[in-house]
């Protein structure tokens, strides 16, 4: 029996009349609280921190998953590129741990998260995560003083810390709907007119045949997913054959927000699994929870969750952000960042 949020999932994609009927009311009430709490931030009433560096804030106004991680690491790539000094802090979201941590080459998904975690080892740009991030900014800066901006992953509804840019990851998929509601009657946390006071859009998902313009805003931007290698984990000097896999059964376990959209990137690589486990997003992953088979295939954000240790079967998938045009040197331009390395 699907459980109460599956339904409600299911039905922001297919609206049932009469569960919309119930559920528009408590949206008017979302939307009313959080018109009222980000008013008391705009005027003071409540008081939100700035940091000395400026603040680069990437989120979504979609509840799950939007695409933004990959769009964090592809822009902080971008900036790295071009010899700025780029740090990254976010909630950690999943970790076991309370307070401010600055990551190091020890950290675990468990002290961190496996989103930062994961962006910390994919850019080696400095990294700290808490509930706070105006201390988390503050704990970056104290350990990595040359920092130029600060790049937060999520958070954008996290008025207590100012920010000077606003980027927003929308889904292709919703790009051209004008029906979308507030949460719970839609996915939404905030408002479609809340796209035009942002500085920029990020649509993710694209394809390579999405050449128009959505229309969503002034300052539009298309993001794609490329694949890379397939590696052993652990290992990721050694890659997959994956011409070698006839005959050999083959799994894939993804917790991530839409674990469809890793399944089937496999497929569309000629890769067909017997066996897919889709797990919640952000859940702990051990060595029990992977199938029995010749070959595992994973997601990253997975990866960082398993230890050495592991069967040599476990094998990774890395996938990255596509943005055109270049974001990094729109957020490098906007802000007068300067090549310092």
């Amino acid at each position: 029996m699907p459980k109460l949020h599956e339904i409600i999932e299911q039905h922001w994609q297919r609206p049932r009349p009469l569960l919309g009927a119930v559920l528009w009311p408590l949206s008017r009430l979302f939307q009313a609280v959080s018109f009222v709490r980000r008013a008391l931030y705009q005027s003071d009433r409540l008081k939100s921190r700035k940091l000395p560096v400026p603040v680069v804030v990437v989120g979504n106004i979609h509840a799950g998953g939007a695409g933004k991680t990959p769009v964090v690491a592809a822009l902080v790539s971008g900036l790295q590129a071009q010899g700025i000094r780029a740090g990254i802090i976010s909630r950690g979201y999943g970790r076991s741990f309370s307070g401010t941590h600055v990551l190091n080459e020890n950290s675990t998904a468990a002290e961190a998260g496996d989103e930062p975690l994961l962006l910390y080892r994919q850019t080696h740009s400095p990294t700290a995560v808490g509930s706070d991030r105006a201390d988390a900014g503050q704990a970056l800066l104290a350990a990595h003083p040359d920092i130029q901006v600060i790049v937060t992953d999520d958070g954008l509804q996290h008025y207590a810390l100012q920010r000077d840019m606003e980027i927003v990851v929308f889904p292709v998929a919703d790009a051209g709907r004008l029906n979308l509601d507030l949460l719970p009657n839609g996915g939404l946390r905030e408002p479609l007119s809340r796209l035009q006071e942002v500085d920029a859009v990020v649509i993710s998902g694209c394809t390579e045949a999405h050449q128009n313009a959505f229309g969503l805003h002034r300052n539009e931007f298309h993001s794609r997913l490329g694949t890379g290698n397939i590696y052993r984990l652990h290992h990721p000097d050694e890659l997959l054959d994956t011409g070698r896999l006839n005959g050999l059964r083959v799994a894939a376990v993804a917790g991530i927000a839409k674990p469809e959209r890793f399944f089937n990137t496999l497929r569309a690589m000629g890769i067909t699994p017997a066996e897919t486990r889709a797990l919640p997003d952000h859940a702990a992953l051990t060595a029990a929870d992977l199938p029995q088979a010749d070959i595992v295939i994973i997601t990253e954000k997975d990866a960082v969750k398993l230890s050495d240790g592991l069967p040599h079967s476990v094998w990774v998938l890395p996938v990255c952000a596509i943005i055109e045009p270049d974001l990094a040197a729109f957020v490098a331009g906007r802000l007068n960042l300067s090549k310092t390395f």
